[in-house]
């Protein structure tokens, strides 16, 4: 469920194949006596969009290059991505993510490290990317299928 999301320990620097839900933070917090107990304990930091893209990018196994090719992006602007100095728009991050070869849940996180407003099954287009990103589609196969259901396609909306 989105409501209890996980964070991928993996692309988020936390540790090899295990989860953090969402879930148990808000446990441990309610459960704490002040927030700076909480905050004491908990790891908070939030990485900046860069440093998440390039950690999931090196848990996949990929290189920039690849990267960019499977975006669809272009490739000036999504090394400005990796480096930091550009910020992509809600459609251009959910073709990094694709190119990243993200999961639903890295997804959602990379979308909010970018300002972005997260994918939501009660959105028809939304839905259809969750779709296409829960069976493993790219992102030219989910542009074909927002294509056809009458969509915009990512790539008209995004760099």
């Amino acid at each position: 469920m989105l409501g209890e999301q996980a964070e991928p320990r993996e692309a988020s620097g936390e540790g090899e194949g295990s989860v953090r839900l969402t879930a148990e933070l808000l446990e441990q917090l309610l459960a704490s006596a002040t927030p700076e107990q909480y905050l004491a304990r908990a790891n908070l930091e939030e990485r900046s969009l860069a440093e998440y893209a390039d950690a999931v990018r090196e848990a996949h196994g990929l290189k920039k290059s690849q990267v960019i090719r499977a975006s669809g992006l272009n490739p000036t602007f999504c090394y400005q991505i990796f480096e930091g100095t550009r910020r992509p728009g809600r459609d251009s991050a959910i073709m990094l993510a694709f190119g990243l070869g993200c999961s639903l849940v890295e997804t959602q996180r990379l979308l909010r490290l970018a300002g972005a407003s997260e994918l939501w099954s009660r959105n028809r287009r939304d839905a259809i990317i969750i779709f296409c990103l829960e069976h493993g589609m790219d992102r030219a196969q989910t542009d074909d299928e927002l294509w056809r259901l009458g969509e915009k396609t990512l790539i008209d909306g995004g760099a």
